[in-house]
């Protein structure tokens, strides 16, 4: 049936409850009207549970079902739904668990979490599969942690009204970044919905009546093997991912059929001009790129015939959004000058939830920076210089020194760490610890095996660093503070590289 008149999920799935709504890991297919039976069902028990309009209900999980069911179910009452990276160690997850007070906590079989629920299936235990009453959206709130190292949960208000009230919008908006159109669309899922961009646009599948069908993980071949079978037609991608597909060999990739492809977005880092190139060679014009942050969202866009006369920008910007290059001072910058970007946008604010001074401090009057050099050209296309000063990009993936240093700090044999990310073709960046060793002392691979070992119960197994070396002393300002720009620079000198940009 015709549904671009339908004003979202709920709606899609009521009127057209036969309509393909999911094919999961495993190969299980779901309808609209089954998968919704199941959301409602889940949205009573949570509100059994007594989960008022905005309290916070945590989830734990792998790629699947539940997760789409999760954030679909918290979506119509009025809940903030919190994902959470299940690669995180054990205090990893009970550190945000603490600091989004979450009432709720739903995981799978394979992760087990003090006083959680394992999977949806006990919060829809006997309950109706009728719409909840009083229905109200809620919200996704993602932790991302900043230059500090810890996490802190970006929550925008809740909109106070039905998600049919809201979706329209986030539909027009999605629809003029990256031409995506309520229809008989395929979308996959080839990142871990606990990041909040997968996790958007499986949002917006549902909400346009795709058919989202979801990897468990990324592998190039499985990933052009679901794109030839179910006639993919958008997904959301890292570049690192291109990266991998392109090192398939050629009689690898012309084995599959990717004609279906029509956008495949791009974002988390940024891609380097060969690689996209030479994936639009091979699939065609259908790379969008996007850039912004989990508190900015989509900030700026461009698309692939714009992006192929301007090569390396990440586009304009973005429907309601404003954009600004200033100094250090805030004294905005003529095109081609680069300088801090910022950003601000009608369509609301965010805050980082129990820190007030953080907010503060990535905000100038309305104006919202995430800490990032570009420049603007005279048309307003921005393109990037560099990323946060101190922040590492592996795989698409924020990893923050801070938190990495502070684990290695604990163990006796460090006196000093600097950790930064060094330029890897395959990740992006990949991490690199320098330590200076704690008098008496000596360095070497002993050691090494046992700062890693150290690590393991500390920090996520991709937060670990690739590489430990030893420094004599590690260069700090003045006033004391680690100057990580001369580590990097000379790291990088050394290393015959001199540029730490992607």
């Amino acid at each position: 049936m015709d549904i671009s008149g339908l004003p979202g999920f709920y709606a899609i799935a009521a009127a057209d409850p036969g309509r393909l709504a999911v094919i999961d890991t495993d190969g299980t297919r779901t309808t609209y009207g089954d998968l919704l039976a199941r959301v409602n069902q889940v949205s009573h028990g949570l509100r059994a549970r007594g989960l008022g309009t905005g309290a916070v209900v945590a989830g734990v999980l792998p790629n699947g079902i539940d997760a789409l069911v999760m954030v679909m179910a918290t979506g119509q009452i009025g809940l903030y739904y919190v994902p959470i990276n299940w690669h995180l160690t054990p205090s990893e997850v009970a550190y945000i668990l603490d600091d989004c007070d979450a009432e709720v906590v739903v995981t799978d079989a394979g992760h087990t979490v003090p006083g959680g629920e394992i999977g949806t299936a006990g919060l829809a235990a006997g309950q109706p599969t009728d719409a909840p009453a009083d229905r109200t959206a809620g919200a996704v709130m993602w932790y991302t942690s900043g230059t500090t190292g810890f996490p802190k949960g970006v929550q925008r208000p809740l909109a106070g009204a039905e998600p049919e009230a809201i979706v329209p919008l986030h539909a027009w908006f999605v629809g003029e970044v990256v031409d995506l159109r309520p229809g008989d669309e395929i979308h996959l899922v080839t990142s871990p919905m606990y990041h909040s961009a997968p996790c958007a646009h499986v949002q917006f599948a549902l909400h346009l009546g795709h058919t989202v069908v979801i990897t468990p993980r990324f592998d190039p071949v499985n990933i052009l093997e679901l794109i030839e079978r179910h006639r993919v037609s958008n997904a959301m991608m890292v570049p690192t991912m291109f990266h991998r597909m392109l090192q398939l060999p050629p009689d690898v990739r012309a084995r599959y059929d990717v004609s279906s492809l029509r956008q495949v977005i791009h974002t988390a880092a940024a891609c380097p001009v060969a690689v996209k190139r030479q994936i639009m060679e091979w699939w065609g014009p259908v790379l969008y790129e996007y850039y912004g942050s989990t508190e900015s969202t989509i900030a700026f866009a461009v698309k692939p015939h714009d992006w192929l006369a301007r090569p390396g920008t990440v586009g304009r910007p973005a429907p309601t959004f404003e954009a600004r290059i200033c100094d250090e001072s805030g004294a905005e910058l003529p095109p081609g000058e680069p300088g801090t970007i910022y950003v601000k946008s009608s369509l609301g604010t965010f805050e980082y939830r129990k820190d007030p001074g953080k907010t503060a401090a990535s905000m100038m009057g309305e104006w919202y920076t995430p800490g990032d050099i570009g420049f603007l050209d005279e048309d307003g296309y921005l393109f990037l210089c560099d990323r946060r000063t101190d922040l590492i990009v592996s795989g698409g993936v924020n990893i923050y020194p801070a938190e990495i240093e502070a684990a290695l700090l604990e163990h006796p044999a460090v006196a000093d760490v600097a950790v930064i990310g060094a330029p890897d073709a395959e990740w992006g960046h990949s991490v690199v610890a320098l330590v200076q060793p704690a008098e008496g002392v000596t360095p070497g691979p002993v050691l090494t095996a046992e700062l890693l070992e150290h690590c393991e119960p500390r920090i996520a197994r991709f937060k670990r660093p690739k590489l430990i070396e030893y420094r004599a002393a590690l260069p700090r300002t003045p006033t004391g503070k680690l100057s990580r720009s001369k580590v990097r620079q000379d790291y990088l000198a050394e290393a015959g590289n001199t540029s730490s940009s992607l």
